[in-house]
């Protein structure tokens, strides 16, 4: 009997794991979308939600306005909302055009709706979703347009970071991100699958908006997003090539309150939209449904995880023998624990490797990239028990333009 509810757990979550540990290896295949060169030709509205960054929109904007894409087919719009800084100024002076959000909104996916709701009557072919301290590679708008032109009408650029060596957290996160860019979004590629939204740096054709509109009811408008153009039928391409650069929190803090409301945007889209992709998986054939029904287990599946390893300890202690390689090791525990570090360490050192970056620069992340994973779980409990939470500001504070990081100097 003790033995059979821990296979009753143990399986499902082996199961899981090697289910996304499987599928990230078709980065070692060719993949099978390609993005060719064409001539610049779409009318594109790039759109920045704005709370409370004066200090980082205007190197934002510049980076915008030096795309290598003709500036008639462009326009840069930042919203502020929610503001008690001069953001709409700052945003002004550097060159970017404003839409006012009067009306009270609790997420960045309202403040995007609305301006949706706006740029739709314009001329617009496509729009372009980036956040305020982001700073944007010039090539950008250009291969977003390839990526129009091959046909595809939603498309996710490759999220880098500006200060992925401040400390072990913004180190922490640059890895996660590197990671789900190869691990998740190329493998699709070589899967002829879908990418994820991945919350700034995504464009989407003005006739996704217009058949289905932009209508996000959680925390994560972003992956709610992707649920919906599985859902849809709708490819989500990955363009590697155009590029973002995201600054990473520094701060656990501020870690903590910005991926506890990830995590409660991930119940909320696990209870959703979860059987409603497992059904279409099956139905449909779709391999992006069923990518996004078990994505959203993600948290769930770390908590249960979490109580494995207690049952693991408790039967240990007690003395009930269990006959799979994982309870084995797990009895050599200092051996399970080492082993299972320098694991997380030598994939860390994959990803940095993979993705061209220099792994001296990236020691700390690296190093301590098992504990920034661990960090998650207390966070993921929490969220178990969390039924809302509050839309709190994130302070930005690396003054980065695109000319420190096309130069190195940062």
């Amino acid at each position: 009997m003790f033995q059979l509810l821990y296979y009753l757990i143990f399986i499902p979550t082996l199961l899981y794991g090697l289910y996304f540990g499987l599928t990230g290896l078709f980065i070692f295949r060719e993949a099978k979308v390609k993005i060719g060169k064409h001539k610049p030709k779409n009318k594109i509205a790039i759109l920045v939600a704005s709370r409370n960054e004066e200090t980082v929109i205007g190197k934002l904007v510049d980076s915008l306005l030096k795309q290598n894409y003709p500036r008639s087919l462009y326009e840069v719009y930042v919203i502020p909302n929610n503001c008690t800084d001069n953001t709409d100024q700052a945003a002004r002076d550097a060159g970017a055009s404003i839409i006012e959000c009067k009306h009270k909104v609790s997420s960045k996916g309202e403040v995007l709706k609305h301006v949706f709701d706006v740029l739709l009557k314009k001329d617009y072919d496509a729009f372009i979703v980036f956040d305020a301290d982001n700073i944007v590679h010039p090539n950008f708008l250009s291969r977003m347009n390839d990526a129009l032109c091959e046909g595809y009408e939603v498309a996710q650029g490759f999220r880098d970071s500006k200060n992925p060596n401040d400390n072990w957290i913004s180190g922490g996160y640059s890895l996660f991100y590197w990671g789900q860019n190869i691990f998740f979004s190329k493998a699709r590629m070589s899967m002829n699958g879908s990418a994820s939204i991945n919350g700034t740096g995504f464009m989407v054709k003005r006739t996704v908006l217009e058949q289905y509109g932009f209508n996000p009811s959680t925390m994560t408008e972003d992956i709610e997003f992707t649920a919906q153009c599985a859902l849809n039928g709708k490819q989500i391409v990955f363009v590697e090539d155009a590029i973002t650069y995201d600054e990473q929190p520094f701060n656990f803090k501020v870690s903590w309150k910005q991926r506890k409301r990830w995590s409660i945007g991930t119940y909320q889209c696990l209870v959703k939209y979860s059987w409603k992709l497992f059904k279409a998986s099956i139905k449909k054939r779709s391999l992006a449904c069923f990518d996004m029904s078990l994505f959203f287990l993600a948290p769930v599946c770390q908590v249960i995880g979490m109580v494995l390893l207690g049952i693991l300890l408790v039967y240990n202690w007690i003395g009930i023998r269990l006959n799979d390689l994982f309870a084995f090791m797990f009895a050599y525990r200092y051996v399970f624990f080492v082993l299972s570090y320098f694991l997380s360490v030598g994939i860390a050192i994959f990803v940095v490797k993979y993705n061209k970056k220099e792994v001296k620069n990236s020691l700390t992340g690296i190093m301590t990239f098992p504990f920034f994973l661990i960090t998650w779980i207390p966070i993921n409990i929490v969220c178990l028990y969390t039924k809302k939470v509050k839309w709190d500001p994130i302070k930005h504070t690396r003054d980065i333009s695109i000319d420190n990081i096309t130069t190195g100097k940062i």
